[in-house]
Formats: C-alpha cells, sequence, structure tokens
C-alpha cells in the first residue's frame, strides 16, 4: 500500500510539472507576440508568424497575446489553488469571448472569397468561418443578436455579476446622468438641489440592523397593513425596509422658474421639503405587551386574545377579540364579555403596561374587535412629503387636498375641506395646533396656484402667520389687528353674495360648475378662498354676537361659492366655541386638551383629554361619526422658509377678479417693501363694508342714528350700539368717543356702568360746542 501511494503521488508530480512547463512556454510565447506585433523590424521567424496569425485570426492578432497569457496563467494556477474553486469557467468564458469577437470582427469586415484574398477579412480564417455560418443560417441581423447575447454570456462567466446585476448598472448610470443634468438646471436657475443621497454603501442604522439580525430577531416597523393574528401563533408585522433618512435641503435662496401664460408654477416638492425618519418597533416588545394584556385582562376574569397588531408612528393598536364567560344565558348558551367590563380597566391596562394614557376603541369600526392604543416608547414624525407622495394623496379627487397624517396602522390619511367645507381645530397649547395649520397650508401652498386658491389670514398672536406675508396668494397682509377682523369677515360675506349673484344668472350651482362654464368661453377661473383664523379666542372678544353671526353666515352659505373657514383655538370653551359655530362645523380636529371638559366642547365626547401631544389627534370627518386618531404631520421652519422664498420670487400677480363683477381695489399707495412685495390691502373694500370707521356723510348718518338712540334709551354704552346699529365694537366705541366729544354724553363712570346722557331734546346738541378733552 505504501509503494502504491507513493508511486501516485510522483506521477501526479510530474504531470504537474509538465503543465507548468506547459504555462511557461505559452508566457514566452504571448511575450514573444506582443514584442513582434508593436516591433519595427522584424525577423523570418516572427514575419511568419505574424503572417499565419493574421490568416487565421485577422484583427483577432492583437488579442492573441491575451489568450496565450490567460491559458499560461491558468496552467500555473491549476496546482496551487483549490480544485474546487477553480472550474475553468472564467477559461472558458474567455476562449469563448474571443471567437464571438472574431465572429463581430468578420461581420463588420467581410470577405466573400477567403481562399483567394491575400488580406482576409476582419475576424480572419475562423471569423470567416464562424459569421458565414451564422450570416447564412440565420442573416446578418439574426447573427448580430446571436453574438450580443453570447457577448453578454461571455461577461457573466468572465466576471461575478450576474445579468440582472448588468441591467442594475445600467440603470443607475443613467439615473447619475439624469440627475446630473437635473442638478446642472436647478443650479442654473439658482434653486437648491435635494441633498446628496448617502454613500450607496452606507445603509441606515435601521436597515444596518435588519440585514445583521438573524431570522429570528426580526424588528417590525410602521405596517400599511394589519397583521392578522391566528388563534394558537402570534406573528410580528412586518413590511418592506424603506430608507427615509435623507440630508437637509441646501438653504440658498430660491428664484422659481416661470413658465406657462401666468407665470406660475408649483414649487419642487424634492426641493423644499425634507424626508422623515420612522422607528422601528422590536419583535420582543410587541410580544411582551400581548402578553401583558392577555394575563391582565385574565386576572380581572375577562377571556380575551389579541388578534391584530397596527403599529403606528405614535401609538400601536392591538385589536383584541373578546371571549366568553363561564356564566350561560336563558338558552344554555356561553355569555359574550360586555366591552363596557375591557374599557373599565383602561387605567389597570395602563399601570400594567407602564404606558400611561392608554385609549380603547371599543368597537373598532367594523370590526369584531376592541382596540387598545398603547404608546410607543419612540414616535416616528410623520413628514409632510411623505404624505404628499403617497397614492393616497395623489389618487384623491378633491378640489382643496390637506394632508393630516397617518392613522395607527400607517395609512396617510388626506382630506378635501371643499367636501367638509369647514374645519375647527381645537387643543391646548403645545399640542400641534399651530403645526397643524401651517401643514395645511403647506398642503395649499406646493398643490395650489394663485390663479386657484387665495388665502386670508388672521393672526391676533402676530407670530404664527405673519412669515407669510409676500407669498402671491394672499388677497391682504395678514391680519394682526383685532379691530380689522369683522372687517374681512363682512367683506367675505359681501363676496360670498356677488358671487351667487353671478351663479344664478348664469344658472350654475356652484363653483365648480361657473369655472367650467366660463373656462369654455375662454375667461378665466376664479379662485377659491380660504379664510385662516389662528385664534378664535381673542377675536371673540372684541364683538361675540358679531363674529358669530358673520362665521355662522359663512358656514352655512359659502360652501357653494368656493369660500371656506379654517378656524383654530386654544381655549375650548363654550363662549368660544358655541354651539351655532360647532353645528356648522361638522369637520374637526382636536389635540390634546386638559379636561373631558374641553374634549365634549370639541368633540362632543370624550377622548381628547388622553391624547399623548405633540401632533397626536382626533380626527372628526363630516362622512363618519367615529372619531380616528391621527399622527399629524410635521413641517419644519426650514421647510416654510424655503416654501415661502419660493412664492416671493414670483412677485405680487395680477390681480384676477375674484367674482365676477367686482374685483378688489388695488391701492396705489400701498407700501413697498425692500425685501418681499406687499400684497395691496383690503381696507378700501373692508371700510365699505363696514368693518372700519367711515368717513364723510355715512359718518354724519351714523352719528345722527347713534345720537337718537341714546336720547331714547336715556343711557349710552358701546355694547348698546353695537346691538342697535348692527355695528362692529371699533366703530360703536369711536362713536362713544365722538357723543363725549360734542358733549352728548358724559364720561366714562367706570365699572361697566352705562353714561349718563347729557342731550335730552333734538337740537341741543348742534347748540353745544365740543368740549375739549
Amino acid at each position: 500500500m505504501p509503494r502504491r501511494a507513493s508511486g501516485k503521488k510522483r506521477a501526479v508530480t510530474q504531470s504537474g510539472k509538465r503543465v507548468e512547463v506547459a504555462g511557461v512556454i505559452l508566457l514566452i510565447l504571448a511575450l514573444l507576440t506582443t514584442l513582434s506585433l508593436f516591433s519595427v523590424s522584424h525577423g523570418p521567424i516572427t514575419q511568419r508568424w505574424l503572417f499565419l496569425l493574421n490568416r487565421l485570426v485577422g484583427w483577432g492578432m492583437y488579442l492573441v497575446p491575451l489568450v496565450l497569457a490567460a491559458l499560461g496563467i491558468w496552467l500555473l494556477r491549476r496546482f496551487t489553488i483549490d480544485p474546487a474553486e477553480e472550474r475553468g469557467e472564467k477559461l472558458v468564458g474567455g476562449l469563448l469571448l474571443f471567437f464571438v469577437l472574431l465572429a463581430i470582427f468578420q461581420l463588420i469586415e467581410p470577405r466573400q472569397e477567403i481562399a483567394t484574398e491575400e488580406q482576409p477579412g476582419g475576424g480572419g480564417v475562423l471569423g470567416w468561418a464562424l459569421g458565414t455560418l451564422l450570416t447564412n443560417g440565420l442573416g446578418t441581423i439574426g447573427a448580430g443578436i446571436v453574438l450580443s447575447a453570447l457577448f453578454l454570456v461571455c461577461l457573466i462567466l468572465l466576471s461575478d455579476l450576474s445579468l440582472a446585476h448588468i441591467i442594475l448598472w445600467v440603470h443607475q448610470k443613467i439615473q447619475a446622468i439624469k440627475e446630473r443634468r437635473r442638478h446642472e438646471e436647478l443650479t442654473r436657475l439658482s434653486i437648491p438641489s435635494p441633498a446628496s443621497s448617502p454613500h450607496p454603501g452606507a445603509t441606515t442604522p435601521g436597515l444596518l440592523k435588519r440585514l445583521l439580525s438573524p431570522p429570528g430577531s426580526a424588528t417590525v416597523t410602521t405596517s400599511t397593513q394589519p397583521v392578522t393574528l391566528p388563534p394558537e401563533t402570534l406573528t410580528a408585522p412586518t413590511r418592506p425596509s424603506r430608507l427615509t433618512v435623507s440630508g437637509t435641503p441646501s438653504s440658498g435662496v430660491l428664484f422659481p422658474r416661470v413658465v406657462g401664460d401666468q407665470g406660475w408654477q408649483l414649487p419642487p416638492i424634492e426641493s423644499i421639503l425634507e424626508e422623515g425618519v420612522e422607528y422601528e418597533i422590536s419583535q420582543q416588545d410587541i410580544r411582551e405587551r400581548v402578553r401583558i394584556i392577555e394575563e391582565t385582562l385574565a386576572s380581572f376574569g375577562i377571556e380575551a386574545r389579541v388578534r391584530e397588531i397596527n403599529p403606528g408612528p405614535a401609538v400601536t393598536q392591538f385589536s383584541i377579540e373578546p371571549g366568553y364567560m363561564n356564566t350561560k344565558d336563558g338558552q344554555g348558551q356561553p355569555r359574550k364579555v360586555r366591552v363596557s367590563r375591557i374599557v373599565n380597566l383602561a387605567n389597570d391596562l395602563a399601570l400594567a403596561l407602564s404606558a400611561s394614557p392608554i385609549r380603547i376603541e371599543a368597537p373598532i369600526p367594523g370590526r369584531p374587535y376592541v382596540g387598545i392604543e398603547v404608546p410607543n416608547t419612540t414616535k416616528s414624525l410623520v413628514s409632510l412629503r411623505s404624505i404628499l407622495e403617497s397614492d393616497v394623496f395623489r389618487q384623491h379627487p378633491g378640489a382643496l387636498r390637506i394632508a393630516l397624517g397617518r392613522d395607527v396602522s400607517g395609512q396617510a390619511v388626506v382630506a378635501d375641506l371643499a367636501a367638509m367645507p369647514h374645519l375647527l381645530i381645537a387643543g391646548a397649547t403645545g399640542s400641534g395646533k399651530s403645526v397643524c395649520i401651517n401643514a395645511i397650508i403647506a398642503t395649499f401652498l406646493l398643490t395650489h396656484t394663485p390663479e386657484t386658491l387665495r388665502l386670508i389670514m388672521v393672526d391676533p398672536k402676530r407670530v404664527e402667520l405673519v412669515s407669510y406675508n409676500g407669498i402671491p396668494h394672499l388677497l391682504a397682509p395678514v391680519v394682526v389687528d383685532l379691530g380689522r377682523v369683522m372687517g374681512v369677515l363682512n367683506w367675505a360675506i359681501k363676496e360670498m353674495d356677488q358671487r351667487y349673484k353671478t351663479f344664478s344668472q348664469l344658472g350654475v350651482r356652484n363653483l365648480v360648475a361657473y369655472n367650467e362654464l366660463i373656462a369654455s368661453k375662454g375667461q378665466r377661473p376664479i379662485p377659491y378662498i380660504v379664510i385662516i383664523v389662528d385664534e378664535l379666542a381673542d377675536v371673540m372678544m372684541t364683538s361675540p354676537d358679531e363674529v358669530e353671526r358673520a362665521i355662522t353666515r359663512l358656514a352655512q352659505m359659502a360652501r357653494a361659492t368656493g369660500i371656506h373657514l379654517i378656524i383654530a383655538t386654544q381655549r375650548p370653551s363654550v363662549d368660544v366655541v358655541t354651539g351655532l359655530i360647532k353645528a356648522n362645523f361638522p369637520a374637526r380636529i382636536a389635540f390634546a386638551v386638559t379636561s373631558q371638559v374641553d374634549s365634549r366642547v370639541i368633540l362632543d365626547s370624550p377622548g381628547a383629554e388622553r391624547l399623548l401631544g405633540r401632533g397626536d389627534m382626533l380626527f372628526m370627518s363630516p362622512e363618519s361619526t367615529k372619531l380616528q386618531r391621527l399622527q399629524g404631520v410635521y413641517v419644519s421652519d426650514h421647510e416654510l422658509s424655503r416654501l415661502v422664498r419660493f412664492w416671493r420670487g414670483f412677485g405680487i400677480p395680477e390681480q384676477a377678479p375674484l367674482s365676477s363683477e367686482a374685483a378688489l381695489p388695488t391701492d396705489p399707495s400701498a407700501p413697498k417693501s425692500k425685501g418681499y412685495p406687499v400684497q395691496p390691502a383690503l381696507w378700501p373694500e373692508i371700510e365699505a363694508s363696514g368693518g372700519a370707521v367711515p368717513s364723510g356723510s355715512e359718518e354724519d348718518d351714523l352719528l345722527e342714528r347713534a345720537i337718537e338712540v341714546v336720547r331714547s334709551q336715556r343711557r349710552a354704552s358701546v355694547s348698546l350700539l353695537q346691538r342697535r346699529l348692527r355695528i362692529g365694537y371699533t366703530r360703536a366705541a369711536r362713536l362713544i368717543d365722538l357723543l363725549e366729544e360734542r358733549g352728548i354724553i358724559g364720561p366714562d363712570e367706570g365699572a361697566g356702568r352705562a353714561r349718563q346722557v347729557l342731550l335730552t331734546t333734538p337740537g341741543e346738541g348742534e347748540k353745544r360746542e365740543p368740549s375739549g378733552r
């Protein structure tokens, strides 16, 4: 046995030496061929060698040194590497590629009679033979297709790339070229391009965690579909991973690209808005919470099983199916667990889960389950960009789409203000109310031009909405003076009446039908008007009766004319959000409030007192009486600043008619700003509609009427003039001052007491001299 083994080993060694010698000879021949090809002088042997190569392979003679060197290296490596790793695929691929190239060279430079030609074709004798065989059988085009396919096969054999990798590489190159061209165009237009994406080799921590984690330790991300749990097992909800972390877009000055007849273009979302960050929920935490919920309910004698898990950006909803009790009914059937028993255990579940507050939805609309909403350990921000780029938003048919946020299952929620038709927003300070208003405005500015939408903003706090001054959508600068708010509402009522008059003359019922009619005649349509009031409580303090009356009338009648209201308040009390206002605002958003009483004022039901704050909201849709819990979208100050700078670059638009007959008057003496344009104010029109102090004959007429009122009532007060003359607080207070200056009434006596009337007979006021003050 030892002799036989040693003889076999000796034979293998001798065979290996012969192979190595052959490899060295091939390398030397490759070197000599290279020198012969690029040398000026040739010997008789090298000259005959080159002539032979030229006749045999044509243009392929320049590839022969590479083929010989590859064969030599392969022979030398046969006994120095693991045979399992060396399967000869690359050698076969290289030789096949050589012959494919010979056939391609022959198709490029064909020769018909190869035997009589001193100069062969491009592929030599071998190329002529292969090319003739393919062209006779398949034709020139068919031969080209076959050779191209063989060329790709050779590349796959020679490299570690697959065909899918090649296609992906080509796609990436095309995308890179498109991105470079778009970047050059944005640079030329002075519009900052989106921030560069991370390096292809870099991954986000969440994705890296998923890639490196073992199969049994999968993580749970915010899912767009609920996960149904079978009765026996609990599976973790998953969805395809998504990279959502990107850099911050550059903060350069934005100058819009002017296109179209009217010169409007919607801002590019990718240059204005940033992408959000999605945090993950581990499967272990999900399973632990499921166990705690089931054990806690069982400890109180309630049999229930978790059937679905809906991970959302802020809360995770556990859908439980109530079981049966040990008792039976009159027919001998086991009794079902009452839903009220589960609802009453909200505080006990919060204690067991170490999470508060917990909201229980009993039952889930359209499902035989009870939903227990537990706050996530880490909340995910819902970016405005993620909603605007979602299919739900793109496919929504509404005229005034609003991106609200994501529900407890992670689905994007979009509403239409034109269908609401008005929106009431309320919540405590710091709950996310102002961010929601900014997100709504940003949605309008990203989807509408001033031709289709105009805005009126009221901001008594002077800090939230004044930054929008200068955008062409505004009918006037942001209203910060409470004395002008009533005039703005009166102007809107007048505009509403004017539009209704026009609609009746043309026989149309609403703004959509009117715009379609005049568009067919080649006329410019009239835009929607959205009035946004940031703090209703401050406005109601000036003249509550008149404000309530004006808001109620607009809310009742303005829908068909395209005028809509968005009203927000941080003090949801019955004297601010009155019954008449609530009755005409079926769509409401409630953020976190301090008490159940405030929640009932907003939503007519409890629930808002258990919200988490920071964008956590309850949305009451006019289409459903059930409340929908959402995590509101977030838009940062930097995003709003870029959006405002974009629209300011257009300047003040040409004043389009708001109704078919009357257009807003422009004030030639309107202030000019060095930084950005200022809209012509609405004040001339507002004063004409009764929102400010009149002058001339109108003032004399009101003063005469005020004198008659105070003389007949034997007392004088601002509220008395407001009620009798149907005017605002500012005008009534001014009339009281004029009456005091003329000596018709006495000075203010304080403590809410009415003033003494000094004028008792008609004409006495003309004889008195105005008393100096």
